[in-house]
């Protein structure tokens, strides 16, 4: 293998129609090479798929002791609505699919405690007040 070769090979593939993706366990060998960044490694399991490399979701990497190898676990998402529906919205940042959405710290904390003291049918209406008055920050 050369130097700059990365090699990716999958376990575990699962298809998992219910959440409309499929899922897997992927070994990534890349000798002489530190890590190999995601944006390539969406390319590369795209392809292998045929997928968009948009709608494949990689994390949980840990490198073997020692590097050459990287261990992670990898979903395609069939389309973009069910990408958007189920996969956490931390996830969604880091691939670069949504924006983080900057709120002031206090902000969040007087909105908590506000809905904490209205009881009954009341909460969600101050909820939904304090979700507006926040957005409009």
């Amino acid at each position: 293998m050369s130097e700059g070769a990365v090699l990716v090979k999958t376990r575990k593939f699962i298809k998992n129609p219910l959440l409309a993706r499929r899922q897997m366990i992927i070994d990534i060998i890349h000798p002489g090479r530190a890590g190999v960044p995601r944006k390539e490694l969406q390319e590369v399991i795209g392809g292998m798929y045929k997928a968009k490399s948009n709608l494949v979701i990689l994390f949980g990497f840990k490198t073997k002791y020692g590097g050459g190898k990287t261990t992670g676990f990898c979903l395609i998402y069939d389309d973009a609505d069910s990408m958007l529906k189920f996969e956490p919205k931390y996830r969604m940042v880091r691939n670069g699919t949504t924006e983080h959405k900057e709120r002031s710290r206090k902000a969040m904390k007087e909105a908590k405690n506000k809905g904490k003291k209205i009881r009954g049918t009341g909460a969600s209406i101050a909820k939904h007040k304090a979700k507006r008055a926040q957005s409009n920050e």
